[in-house]
């Protein structure tokens, strides 16, 4: 099935949304930058060519984020409540070009895109209502005539850097709460990605003032203008942890406050008494949902030597069975990986694995076809002197790993530097207690793997980032404290200066 996007989508107004480009306070307007190829990843050709934004455009659209900040933090909870309803309302009946566009620009199959625009929806949706509840506390005062309170403040001005895997999702997780609280916004695409985001701008400009969010698109040399402007005030960024702990290192020369999603390297623990075929199958969905590329996909398994060989055996059984392809074809349960190189990184952390005398069971090796196919792969004789063990590969590869009792279980898991999440299978409450109560991790999934809870944080620990999404947590990561004490009255205190 063939599609073209975006040259025969038209929305609203009639006018092709191959001719709107950067959204900045309130207008949208060509980038003035070099021209950029989006790569689409099925096909490994050219599917629009884009100018970046220029430095003069970024700084222009921080600015004009700048200057509404005042407005829209002024405006009542009800007033900013509505305009993100209206928000999710288009998202719900724009659902078929998002996920085509979506489609085209991650090579994720279309199903799957299109429950991914009902959850973006959702997400504007519960922060239009948890906004509404809860703006700070009232604190008991020091003395009679005195009141003493919490206020939760927008940060003001939020820069929103959003990674190619859940180019709409993502965004979502960060605009939506952020324009909740106050905030204003410009936000920058992976340059692989940009097609949704064109989408959705049409919505933002449709229901929020000049200048509330705004968006730019380009690579590196974009990113970081918007990262140091003076005038951001908070960094949100989801992506590898390297290129986390950059805008980490940026943002602290200057006290820039920052909301980071880093890399993960995330263990499943299957336990003896667990079913282990039916864990393979849960096991292998975590491992090659999305080609791999999700930050809490299941990078390294650990199995009980008990039950090692059938689970082993039920792994490499399923996964020879899926079906990689098309991911306009509604059969395809893979699709491609979204860039040449992040290929390239999967195949370089297979090669040094077997060089060191880990076995590829099945999978591992590019498609013969168009496009960054991976056949998705099992992995023995691993260990964690390797890459494939150690760092985050990113990609559909799933090493897997005997132990012999539950404390040399725990210390695999633990031996890593990131601390995203953790899956077990188990049916021992003493087992997934001990999880949630040793292993530094932001989440601790039991039978039923990277599953997200729109009511509950997403975030990581250590190496994995600083921040939560989802949940009330998530509507309180873009915002500040700050504490009023006021003495209704001007009464002397006795341990003020006197005149003597």
């Amino acid at each position: 099935m063939s599609v073209a996007w975006p040259r025969q989508v038209r929305i609203f107004g009639g006018e092709s949304l191959s001719d709107r480009h950067l959204l900045i306070d309130g207008s949208f307007v060509d980038g003035e930058g070099p021209s950029r190829d989006v790569i689409e990843p099925s096909t490994g050709d050219v599917h629009v060519s884009w100018p970046d934004s220029s430095p003069a455009q970024v700084s222009a659209a921080v600015e004009a984020a700048a200057r509404a900040f005042p407005g829209w933090r002024d405006c009542t909870q009800d007033e900013r409540s509505a305009a993100l309803r209206s928000i999710a309302d288009d998202i719900e009946s724009l659902r078929g070009e998002l996920a085509v566009a979506l489609t085209h620009e991650t090579g994720r199959a279309l199903s799957r895109n299109g429950l991914y625009v009902d959850m973006a929806a959702a997400v504007f949706r519960q922060y239009a209502e948890l906004a509404r509840v809860d703006s700070g506390r009232v604190t008991p005062a020091n003395d009679p005539g005195q009141l003493s309170f919490v206020q939760k403040v927008p940060y003001g001005v939020v820069a929103a850097l959003v990674p190619f895997n859940y180019p709409l999702l993502l965004l979502t997780f960060k605009v939506a709460p952020a324009l909740a609280v106050g905030n204003t916004i410009v936000v920058k695409p992976s340059p692989e990605t940009p097609l949704s985001l064109q989408i959705l701008a049409e919505v933002f400009a449709r229901h929020l003032p000049p200048g509330v969010v705004n968006t730019v698109r380009g690579g590196a040399s974009v990113g970081e203008t918007l990262v140091s402007h003076p005038d951001v005030d908070l960094v949100a960024f989801t992506g590898s942890t390297a290129v986390g702990s950059e805008i980490a290192a940026a943002c602290a020369v200057n006290g820039k406050a920052t909301h980071l999603e880093l890399g993960g390297k995330d263990p499943a623990l299957v336990f003896a008494d667990t079913d282990p075929e039916l864990a393979a199958q849960a096991v292998v969905w975590a491992a090659f949902l999305n080609a791999g590329q999700v930050c809490t996909s299941t990078e390294r398994v650990y199995v009980h030597a008990s039950v090692y060989e059938r689970f082993v055996d039920a792994a490499v059984r399923i996964t020879e069975k899926l079906r990689v392809g098309d991911p306009f074809d509604a059969a395809t349960q893979v699709g491609p990986m979204r860039t040449e190189a992040g290929r390239e990184k999967v195949l370089a952390h297979l090669r040094s694995a077997t060089e060191a005398g880990a076995e590829i069971l099945v999978g591992g090796e590019p498609l013969d076809r168009p496009g960054f196919f991976l056949a998705p792969a099992i992995v023995t004789g691993v260990d964690h002197s390797m890459d494939l063990m150690r760092e985050e590969t990113f990609g559909p590869v799933m090493p897997v790993m005997p132990f012999d009792d539950e404390d040399e279980a725990f210390a695999l898991a633990a031996d890593t530097r990131y601390g995203l999440g953790v899956s077990l299978y188990t049916q021992t409450s003493r087992l997934v207690e001990r999880a949630y109560r040793e292993l530094r991790v932001g989440t601790v999934w039991v039978n039923d793997p990277v599953v997200d809870n729109l009511a509950a944080p997403l975030g990581g620990m250590r190496a994995s980032g600083n921040a939560s999404e989802l949940g009330p947590e998530g509507l309180d990561s873009f915002t500040r404290p700050r504490r009023v004490h006021w003495n209704l009255d001007l009464v002397r205190k006795d341990w003020w200066f006197r005149e003597e």
